[in-house]
């Protein structure tokens, strides 16, 4: 059943505007792997999420938002989107913000991989082949001596790319056991309680008052983004939406360059061209024959 525009238009706003918000949180985590330890900046990001989430959730629903039919998925997904993020802010550190954006790209590839054996979807000749092309691209950009990021800090946010494949895998096999607003608020939850065990460990308080604000921001907006991104989704398909998510591109290179003067060179921009085309072959695919 094709979908009204009146819904398919807001949904492509939302869209836009949850790619606006994520590329401020990726800023604001380079700016704060200046200040802090990387896990200090996933502890902000994923307990101020879900606190926010909490927050509004229950409000909305009461407390029953925050029982799980399934909480071993719920807390497997968690850690997944911890060693994530993790993965990604310590990368951050040294690589560009266009660089890692491009690099994060694969993640869609690497649940279109994964969903055949995991969730016994129908993955044909035509989406693996874009899967090896899409994989291709990231290896151009993964290069030795890749200039703005050293090897290991692309090695750790294609490691990252890798967990939020398997954090999107789990989100898919959480679809229609649990409530949208439990999967948003367990994953924050889940994510900042774990994190605080280990921040007693590397805490380094912030100096200056506004470190402080852009840390308890990036929860508040990494949240906020979310949660947009789920009502995207509650008012168009997937295969419409998900393109949309490359404007990040352009959103962190323009960012980047303002904060740091770095500009991808012209093998990044090829890789993640290869990327990008790859992604969207693989969406139009799905929406046009279902997979194959």
């Amino acid at each position: 059943m094709t979908r009204p525009p009146d819904r398919v238009l807001p949904a492509i706003g939302l869209m836009c505007l949850y790619v606006g918000l994520i590329v401020c949180v990726n800023a604001m985590g380079k700016v704060l792997t200046a200040h802090m330890h990387p896990l200090e900046v996933v502890f902000f990001r994923h307990a101020g999420a879900g606190a926010f989430l909490s927050v509004f959730f229950i409000a909305r629903h009461g407390f029953g938002v925050l029982r799980s039919n399934r909480p071993g998925l719920q807390t497997v997904r968690g850690l997944f989107a911890i060693v994530s993020s993790m993965l990604y802010f310590t990368g951050l550190a040294t690589a560009s913000l266009a660089t890692a954006a491009a690099i994060s790209f694969t993640a869609p590839l690497i649940l279109t991989a994964l969903s055949g054996p995991a969730l016994g979807e129908k993955v044909g000749p035509h989406r693996w082949g874009a899967v090896l092309v899409g994989f291709a691209g990231a290896l151009i950009i993964v290069r030795p001596g890749a200039p703005g990021a050293s090897s290991w800090a692309t090695l750790m946010l294609l490691g990252s790319a890798c967990c939020t494949g398997l954090y999107q895998l789990f989100t898919r096999k959480l679809a229609g056991q649990d409530r949208v607003e439990t999967t948003a608020v367990g994953s924050g939850l889940i994510s900042g309680l774990t994190v605080a065990a280990t921040i007693p460990f590397v805490w380094t308080t912030p100096d200056l008052w506004w470190v402080w604000l852009v840390a308890i921001a990036i929860g508040a907006i990494g949240g906020t983004g979310h949660f947009l991104l789920a009502m995207a989704f509650e008012r168009g398909p997937a295969s419409l939406l998900s393109p949309f998510n490359y404007l990040q591109l352009l959103g962190a290179t323009v960012t980047g360059y303002t904060l740091y003067g770095d500009l991808p060179d012209g093998m990044t921009w090829l890789g993640a061209g290869i990327i990008v085309a790859a992604g969207i072959y693989i969406a139009q695919r799905e929406r046009r024959t279902g997979g194959a």
